[in-house]
Order: structure tokens, then sequence, then C-alpha cells
């Protein structure tokens, strides 16, 4: 599994990224696109008090260490790809052993939601109703303690 986790832009631009970029590395690192994801923190990048949000961005790259050996192309691709959302962009690579990772794929759903395996809700579904009053409600102003103050 590698794992870029993007510092210093939008989700949504990471979410456009991870589609643009998904299938290079994929292509880079000899794996399945199902290997690759992309994480986008809700976060500022900020530099001596100033905000550097879309001008800074940061990258975290998880991945094992088998395929350290493809670091120098890899940082090239991603800083090639994301060139247009960011004005600078530094790239961190983090491996890990495979021994060390576990994970459990639930069989009986697909692996990742897609635009094709989505479920559309009808619309005329209300998945809750509220049960509101008959607009003569008033706030309450008296002590709601009284009868546990000894009065």
């Amino acid at each position: 599994m590698i794992t870029l986790t993007i510092y210093g832009l939008d989700q949504y631009i990471v979410g456009r990224l991870s589609r643009e970029m998904t299938h290079n590395l994929a292509d880079l690192y000899e794996v399945s696109e199902d290997d690759i994801n992309f994480i986008a923190p809700n976060n500022m990048v900020f530099h001596n008090g100033v905000e550097q949000t879309s001008w800074n961005a940061l990258i975290r790259v998880h991945l094992p260490k088998k395929v350290m050996v493809l670091q120098d192309d890899a940082a090239k691709l991603i800083m090639d790809m994301i060139q247009g959302p960011t004005i600078n962009v530094a790239v961190e690579f983090y491996y890990y052993s495979e021994d060390n990772r576990y994970e459990k794929i639930n069989e009986d759903y697909p692996r990742f939601i897609t635009d094709d395996n989505l479920v559309d809700v009808d619309e005329d579904y209300e998945e809750t109703q509220y049960i509101e009053g008959d607009g003569k409600d008033e706030v309450f102003t008296g002590d709601i303690f009284k009868n546990f103050n000894g009065e």
C-alpha cells in the first residue's frame, strides 16, 4: 500500500490529484491502482505566522521498503504532476517493512466506492421525520430546580 498525505492543499484539489496521479504512480511502482491512496487532512500550512496554503505544499509518501529504489523517479513524477495547484512543494518518503502492515478487506462489499457502485437514494425517502410542536412554545423563565431547593 502506498499512501500520499498532502498538506497545504484543499481537499477537493487532492481528490482531483488522486484521480490524475493514481494510474501513473501504479505504473511506476508496478502495483494495482487499488494499492495507491491519498489523504487530504483538513489543515493549513503556516510559516512565521503567515498562512501558506496552496503556496507551499508538503507531501509525505508512505510506502514499502522494497520500492525505495524508485524514489527519485517517484519524486520527479509527483512534483511534475502537482506543479499546477501549488507554487512550492516538498516530498518526503517514509518507508515501512511489509511485516509491519496489516489489513482486513471485507469481501462482501466492493473494495472502494466508485461512481459506478454508488447507491442512489429515492428522492421521496425521508431519513428522519421531525415532530414539531404546535408553534406556541415559549421559553421557560422560572426556576426549574424549585422543588429541589427546598421551596
